[in-house]
């Protein structure tokens, strides 16, 4: 039954996780609609008492490339990663596993599950017998994190500007023209993906997956809704992509003075667009 009743959601959460759909309450599948009479019994002296309410859930962001997902924790994992950079989930407000399935339509287990790799990410913090409180992010966290990312990055990519052919790096062009189309939409939660993909791909020509993972980690801590007023304007994600054209072109033309300016105020300038 649980298993037919994934398979049944998956198309739902795979609208969701491609950003087309943000699960509403109504959305209902077959044998995850409803919450089990246990749960039901569970939330029902809470809410009689006036006890904490789930905070409402908007409409998701236009549509955008639908990933591909093989597993339903997978499609909630990235559905939610999508709400959270697109600000469907209020940062400093507590959402519930069974809540959120409901919502989804499937069971709260693998809500519970991408919840708690989120929770690993720093993305969400664990709040016991509640649920999850989306983390806030203020300026200096962003600021903090991109700090750390050139620290990373900028003697990698001057060692890669040594080692790698031009060939390489012009087989990373389609993924910098995808950041500028996402940026000439105003689209920030498909740059953020755009933009993770093209970090991803530059560390994995390393061939140190260690690297590359802690990169995409660190890229992924940075990503959400900041809450300290700060705002994301379309120009500066336009600036932002402008940059990794030009880093391919100083990369192919072997220019190491201008890889290495142009890294440092990439990450200088994530400290607005993230």
């Amino acid at each position: 039954m649980e298993q037919a009743g994934a398979e049944a959601g998956a198309p739902r959460l795979r609208a969701y996780a491609s950003g087309r759909e943000f699960p509403r309450s109504e959305d209902r599948l077959p044998g995850h609609g409803e919450a089990s009479a246990p749960e039901a019994g569970r939330r029902a002296p809470q809410e009689a008492a006036g006890g904490h309410r789930e905070p409402p859930v908007p409409a998701g962001p236009p549509p955008r490339r639908m990933p591909q997902r093989h597993s339903v924790r997978g499609q909630v994992l990235t559905a939610l990663r999508t709400a959270l950079v697109g600000g469907e989930l209020t940062p400093g407000e507590v959402y519930s596993a069974p809540a959120l399935a409901e919502r989804f339509g499937v069971s709260a287990t693998p809500v519970r599950e991408a919840m708690q790799q989120l929770a690993a990410e720093g993305a969400v913090e664990v709040v016991p017998n509640r649920g999850f409180r989306v983390a806030r992010r203020t300026a200096r966290d962003l600021a903090e994190l991109a700090e750390v990312r050139a620290l990373l990055e900028v003697p990698v990519m001057l060692e890669l500007a040594r080692t790698v052919p031009p060939e390489a790096w012009e087989e990373l062009r389609p993924l910098a023209a995808g950041t500028v189309t996402a940026a000439a939409r105003g689209d920030r939660v498909g740059y953020a993906e755009a933009d993770r993909e093209f970090h991803h791909a530059l560390l994995t020509l390393t061939g140190n997956r260690q690297l590359a993972m802690i990169g995409e980690e660190l890229h992924r801590r940075a990503q959400g809704p900041v809450t300290d007023g700060a705002i994301v304007r379309s120009v500066d994600l336009l600036a932002d992509a402008a940059e990794h054209t030009a880093l391919l072109d100083a990369l192919v033309a072997g220019d190491l003075p201008v890889v290495e300016q142009l890294v440092r105020e990439h990450f200088a300038g994530a400290r607005r667009t993230r």
